[in-house]
């Protein structure tokens, strides 16, 4: 089909394991595969009443499925691997609108960018043609998602939970406050009574005296907490932060969890906002705000997909976050990447990987191993399995590459005769009768725990095993005892 009607358009897109390429064709077809190292092209289903390309399209990966977005006139069709599904937008009750500059631009946006489905972000940025002066609409709390093509000065919207990878700095109201012409709020106060404390002015007790008196010393602090953590020029954090601690210090019992918490906070976004990471997190995006939910949206995750490990786990140390849910995690995710490497040898990539992991808590090689299996690498998912101390995680994945002799012997050295029996079992299955009781025979432990179970389970096949053994002590027992039965 590509030969024949040659390729429209095609898209890159990054999933967690590795790069894809999505693809048009001329017969308005779409193939993807997940994976350029592992080429194995998908076609996708047909879209009903497709006679021209669609005005936009867009891959989108989500637990480990991948599918295509993509608008036909006032359509919104989702492409999985089955099926073709119309979307339907709905609006997910009231929402608040921040703010909307009408530009008196007549022709339509040329692009519309969002990322990965991030339910905490708080605000989406639509922008216009380059040159259009302040040609952008900023839109609800919700994110948006287009719901049709837009004509010419037309824009319509629907409401979701994708949110764009670009921001606009989005300003709390008590950045706000404090900022804003002639501000007499208890915050811009604060912040002006640190400045003129610097300079040894007597104004400073002026300006304190006045917050003392209206009782909003507190709320004051606070406001430049919350303020810092809005502002993305580092040099305005501090200063808010130096108005905060300044204001602290005539407080009786000022609880300190909320400003060391916005400390902590702001040193990771900086990090990540840096030139040379170059994600743009807002303090509304930022993930980790309530710790009791960094577990479940996995801490380090933009940063891990974007492979920067070394950075990841210093976050993770830095913020003192669970080991299991943190570094482990990072380190298991390095791992996998590792096994895709196909320039190293096998052994040289599980030496690697040994020597980076050791016996860190929460490191399950067998799931390594399991995704250098899927990649192909067999031996190297075996090398990995010797690091495993789990022989019951061992086994199985043993058994699934079909070196069932392996995993016997590995269940045998685990002392566990349920695994063994397991394992046995497996093989009665798998091999034909001669060549199953060979290979017991090479280990007395497993032959005879199946005479075990045999005695009580399969009779007929003890009296085999004697015949194979030419024990013809047990088999003259064995007809003695079915006589008397």
């Amino acid at each position: 089909e590509v030969l024949q009607n040659h390729v429209l358009e095609a898209k890159v897109f990054h999933t967690e394991y590795g790069t894809g390429v999505a693809i048009l064709t001329g017969a308005h077809r779409f193939s993807l595969t997940a994976n350029v190292d592992d080429l194995k092209l998908r076609r996708m289903p047909e879209v009903p009443g497709l006679q021209k390309p669609p005005c936009c399209w867009a891959v989108l990966s989500r637990d480990r499925a991948t599918v295509v977005l993509l608008a036909v006139g006032q359509d919104l069709y989702l492409l999985d691997t089955t099926s073709c599904s119309v979307v339907v937008s709905e609006p997910r009750g009231p929402s608040e609108k921040l703010c909307e500059f009408n530009s008196s631009i007549r022709s339509p946006p040329k692009q519309m960018v969002w990322g990965a489905e991030q339910p905490w972000a708080s605000t989406s940025l639509l922008r216009r043609p380059s040159g259009a002066s302040g040609g952008h609409r900023a839109v609800g709390r919700d994110g948006v998602r287009a719901g049709a093509c837009p004509g010419a000065g037309d824009l319509r919207l629907g409401w979701g939970s994708l949110s764009p990878s670009l921001f606009l700095p989005f300003s709390a109201e008590a950045s706000q406050e404090i900022f804003k012409i002639a501000s007499m709020a208890p915050g811009a106060l604060l912040l002006e009574a640190q400045k003129e404390y610097e300079k040894e002015s007597q104004k400073a007790d002026e300006y304190l005296r006045e917050i003392k008196d209206q009782k909003l010393l507190p709320e004051a602090v606070s406001q430049c907490i919350e303020a810092a953590g809005y502002e993305h020029e580092p040099e305005t954090q501090k200063s808010l932060l130096r108005a905060a601690s300044f204001g602290k210090c005539f407080i009786d019992k000022f609880p300190p969890e909320s400003f060391v918490r916005m400390c902590q906070d702001l040193r990771v976004l900086n990090a990540v906002r840096d030139y040379q990471i170059g994600i743009p997190l807002t303090f509304t995006q930022y993930p980790l705000r309530d710790r009791r939910e960094s577990e479940d949206r996995g801490e380090g995750t933009g940063l891990v997909l974007r492979r920067l490990y070394p950075l990841a786990i210093r976050i993770c140390e830095y913020l003192r976050l669970s080991e299991i849910q943190g570094v482990s995690r990072i380190l298991a995710h390095w791992a996998c990447y590792k096994v895709q490497q196909k320039d190293k040898s096998d052994e040289e990539v599980a030496h690697a990987i040994n020597q980076k992991l050791g016996d860190t808590p929460g490191i399950s090689y067998s799931e390594i191993a399991a995704r250098a299996y899927d990649c192909g690498r067999t031996e190297l998912a075996i090398k990995l399995l010797e690091y495993e101390p789990r022989s019951g995680e061992q086994v199985p994945l043993l058994l699934k590459m079909k070196r069932s002799k392996l995993a016997l012997s590995k269940a045998i050295e685990s002392g566990d005769t349920d695994l063994v029996y397991t394992v046995v079992l497996h093989l009665k299955n798998e091999l034909n009768r001669g060549t199953f009781f060979m290979t017991l025979q090479n280990q007395p432990v497993a032959l005879s725990l199946y005479r075990q179970f045999c005695k009580h389970q399969e009779r007929e096949t003890l009296k085999d095993l004697y015949n194979q053994d030419d024990n013809h002590q047990e088999l003259g027992n064995f007809h003695v005892h079915s006589s008397y039965s």
